[in-house]
């Protein structure tokens, strides 16, 4: 079925800044209809004020997302084209001063909720017989770096579940991809920082000296005259969200930044002891 951009509608999560907001941008500008979504009221308004159709939906809440979906396929007349599920968040710590609870809360945002939205729309999309899910991942579901292993096991996760659900989907109509962007300007750095004042237990830790370097890193005002040239603006991300929506094939993956190209070469090429080493340096490297 050929559908031109104007009869595209479009959910995304996590739209409240960075990635989600600049592709909400970007695609309403390009003709879609897109539904934007956020976790917290004032940014739904915020997102109202802008011009875009929004809505609350919080990934740790069965019922926000329902409420979001229903809210979104009655303003579609029960028709959706695209899910880019974006919503997420980073928490920092070594992994054994992670607490159950706090693990818990990172997948029920990251793997559980994202899930739980797509399994709603799934349905709907073999109904129409087509259809486009995007899952926001990360260079750090392909590799894993100290102290974001919370992170790291949630993109794991999402990329794994990803795979099966695009070989499950084969035949359907519906294309699923996986966007892996490396460093991206965004709030994700604060929103981190957040949550490791939240969970983290500084004081007595194995790892207390690089905590309290990584606290001075997390919580130090960027430079604005010292631009990482790794770090892509989030409209880097928006042209392989469009590739995913428009192509007749699109791709199973689509890396964005160097790092994720860099990485994911050294993935296949170096052995696994040989890969620790490099990404221990990196790791370290940013809290000198």
């Amino acid at each position: 079925m050929s559908l031109t951009n104007t009869d595209k509608s479009i959910l995304i999560t996590g739209c409240s800044s960075g990635i989600g907001l600049a592709v909400a941008h970007g695609l309403k500008g390009r003709g879609y209809r897109v539904f934007a979504t956020a976790r917290q009221l004032s940014d739904v308004t915020r997102l109202q004020q802008a011009g875009f159709e929004a809505c609350q939906l919080d990934l740790d809440n069965s019922d926000s997302i329902r409420a979001a979906v229903d809210w979104t396929l009655q303003q579609t007349g029960g028709n959706l084209y695209a899910l880019f599920n974006n919503g997420a968040y980073g928490q920092p710590g070594a992994v054994e001063d992670l607490s159950r609870d706090v693990l818990r809360q990172q997948f029920e945002t990251n793997l559980f909720g994202t899930l739980e939205l797509t399994n709603l729309l799934i349905p709907l999309m073999r109904r129409q017989g087509y259809g486009r899910i995007i899952q926001n991942s990360s260079v750090l579901g392909l590799i894993t770096m100290k102290y974001r292993g919370a992170y790291n096991a949630s993109k794991f996760a999402l990329e794994g579940l990803t795979d099966t659900l695009r070989q499950e989907l084969h035949g359907s109509g519906i294309f699923v991809s996986l966007v892996e962007p490396g460093p991206i300007t965004s709030d994700f750095r604060k929103n981190a920082y957040a949550k490791f004042k939240q969970n983290i237990i500084v004081k007595g830790s194995a790892h207390q000296q690089t905590y309290e370097a990584v606290e001075k890193r997390l919580a130090a005002d960027p430079d604005p005259d010292k631009k990482d040239p790794f770090t892509l603006e989030p409209d880097a991300v928006l042209k392989k969200v469009i590739h995913a929506l428009e192509a007749k094939k699109p791709k199973a993956r689509y890396y964005v930044t160097v790092p994720t190209y860099l990485f994911a070469y050294l993935r296949r090429l170096l052995s696994a002891n040989i890969l620790d080493i490099v990404l221990r340096r990196a790791a370290d490297s940013e809290n000198r």
